[in-house]
């Protein structure tokens, strides 16, 4: 009998789907259900051990409805959500452990945790300001990414500042940067698979972050790794930072 693990994969003819499916057996895993659109995951969810959700946003929460309905623990990588949908997200992980994370590269997720500790260290009066810049390939959606979107989360809860602070991008008589201004800027272009900067810029010096991606293997290397980690979890909504143990 095999000891792989089952895996449910929303998603399974995009870009994330084929990196998951091409590691998957290097990792202790299967790819026994593949689904993409026009596939009924209902037929198959009951005989997987984990489902893994690299599809799209709209079909996220159906998926996790569906997790929900037979005890099945999920990996989100889908970014982008409106809020009613990330609520009902939320609810559904009383039920069953998820993990959702808008990255899953182990580099991203400690960017995000020296993110937290200097933003502890230079926080508003530090004369250090904020900045993100970001940077993927022509054909993504959404902007800011969802690794941005995390980073700037984590600024602005260690400034104690509102979403009201954060700038995305500028254009015309904006006036001087305000002390409590958190910088989003999102490039697109060519076939970058994705870089992220954090920038603390103060007087006369200058601190900066950078992750670069440059092969997918990397977050289908960590979306295996949560969905081993996943099952073993009680019921509850988990980030990266605890598959890796970066959480206290």
């Amino acid at each position: 009998m095999s000891n792989l693990k089952k895996i449910l994969l929303s998603g399974s003819r995009g870009r994330m789907g084929q990196a998951i499916a091409k590691i998957a057996a290097d990792h202790d895993c299967e790819i026994t259900f593949p689904v993409d659109l026009g596939d009924d995951p209902k037929e198959k969810i009951g005989h997987c051990d984990v489902a893994i959700d690299f599809s799209l946003r709209d079909a996220t929460l159906p998926l996790v409805k569906l997790c929900g309905e037979f005890k099945k623990p999920v990996v989100i990588g889908t970014t982008g959500h409106e809020n009613s949908d990330r609520d009902q997200i939320l609810q559904i992980a009383k039920e069953i452990p998820i993990v959702w994370a808008g990255n899953f590269s182990t580099g991203v997720n400690l960017l995000f945790f020296l993110t937290e500790q200097i933003s502890k260290v230079l926080g508003i009066g530090s004369g250090f300001d904020p900045e993100i810049i970001e940077m993927h390939h022509k054909l993504k959606k959404d902007a800011p990414s969802g690794t941005a979107e995390r980073l700037l989360e984590i600024i602005k809860e260690s400034r104690r500042l509102s979403q009201g602070d954060i700038s995305h991008g500028r254009s015309g008589m904006v006036g001087e940067r305000q002390e409590s201004e958190i910088g989003s800027h999102a490039l697109r272009g060519g076939d970058v698979v994705g870089e992220h900067t954090v920038m603390f810029a103060g007087t006369g010096e200058r601190i900066e972050l950078t992750h670069r991606a440059t092969d997918r293997v990397i977050f289908a290397t960590g979306a295996l790794k949560a969905a081993s980690w996943v099952q073993h979890q009680e019921p509850g909504l988990y980030s990266m930072q605890d598959v890796l143990g970066l959480t206290s």
